[in-house]
């Protein structure tokens, strides 16, 4: 149980340092009266995005194999790679 927390964890805070959610985050504190309702604002979506993420991967691991799972994952995330490379998102 641990060891997938601290691993869950580990890999969502490196993936959204420097992202463009942190990004916009830090705009919008900049900008705002109060980073404390920025702050509650991005947790919450955070949360929320997180939810949805393990309820569709708990309902779609019922129906599609893990390995095709990973595969679809990883052909996204190059898809999505070689898009930011080329300035297309």
């Amino acid at each position: 149980m641990w060891k997938t927390l601290f691993t869950v964890f580990f890999l969502v805070f490196i993936a959204e340092l420097g992202d463009k959610t942190q990004l916009s985050t830090m705009l919008l504190a900049s900008k705002a009266d109060s980073i404390w309702i920025v702050f509650i604002g991005a947790s919450l979506a955070l949360i929320l995005s997180s939810l949805l993420g393990v309820a569709l991967g708990s309902v779609i691991n019922k129906f599609i194999p893990q390995l095709y799972i990973q595969i679809g994952s990883g052909i996204a995330f190059l898809i999505v790679g070689i898009l930011l490379i080329f300035g297309k998102l």
